[in-house]
């Protein structure tokens, strides 16, 4: 998953910040067909196939679990992304994307949602188990999923920055690993994709509005300052002079 700079950046940066930004957003839930030797199942078929995998009901259910819990990183002002996790219809763990917050880099929704399915399972094994994200995972998420041998993960919107189940590399489809997770991805992605990138344009609205006010107040310090300048050296206010001492005759 891919976790833009947080909006604390100043007002040089955050034009930069913001070029940044749209060129993410504009790529989110962009639709690519997998590589041919990777197990992704998805609306995107490379072409020649002949058969489209079918999204189940049980697949929305849980993903628009998923929706909700990215619902409360946005709340949070985190990047919405949010997971569930399962095993057969039992909702084991949730957890929202909020590294900003957490001051955590690996805090992503997938990696909260294992660490709390393997608490409440008192096993950092959780095979059977079912993991639904919004967004594609990263690399780093691959990882600790195949870690936690996880049977099968289902995202939503695709990354092309980041994304580690097909659209920037195949996390999964190395043969030689000692466990095989299958992939189902763009389950929901038109409605992920536009979540993220609501909350992107939003935080740009905000940004834009953030220099245009400092811009402002900037301005109107330099019109105070010369304002004053200008009555302290003003001409037309001639000094004021005692009258000279009369002479007692």
């Amino acid at each position: 998953m891919n976790e833009p700079l947080a909006c604390t950046a100043s007002i040089g940066s955050s034009a930069q910040t913001e070029d940044s930004e749209k060129s993410v957003d504009a790529s989110i839930g962009t639709v690519s067909a997998p590589r041919a030797d990777h197990p992704v199942a998805g609306p995107a078929v490379p072409p020649g196939n002949s058969e489209a995998p079918i999204i189940s009901e049980r697949d929305l259910r849980f993903m628009a679990l998923a929706q909700a819990a990215a619902e409360e990183a946005r709340a949070a002002g985190e990047v919405p992304v949010g997971a569930v996790l399962v095993r057969g219809d039992e909702v084991i763990a949730t957890g929202f994307n909020h590294p900003i917050g957490a001051h955590d880099p690996s805090a992503h929704a997938e990696m909260v949602a294992l660490r709390a399915a393997a608490q409440s399972l008192e096993n950092y094994r959780l095979p059977g188990c079912e993991l639904y994200v919004t967004l594609e995972p990263c690399l780093m998420c691959a990882g600790a999923i195949m870690h936690a041998r996880i049977a099968r993960v289902v995202f939503g919107a695709r990354d092309p920055k980041t994304g580690a189940c097909g659209s920037v590399v195949d996390a999964f489809a190395n043969p030689q690993l000692n466990h095989h997770t299958t992939v189902s991805g763009g389950v929901l992605e038109a409605e992920c994709g536009a979540a993220l990138r609501s909350f992107f344009a939003e935080r740009r609205r905000a940004s834009r509005a953030a220099r245009a006010a400092a811009r402002g107040e900037a301005t109107e310090a330099v019109e105070v300052a010369e304002g004053s300048a200008g009555t302290a050296t003003d001409p037309a206010t001639p000094p004021t002079s005692e009258p000279p001492p009369t002479t007692p005759l």
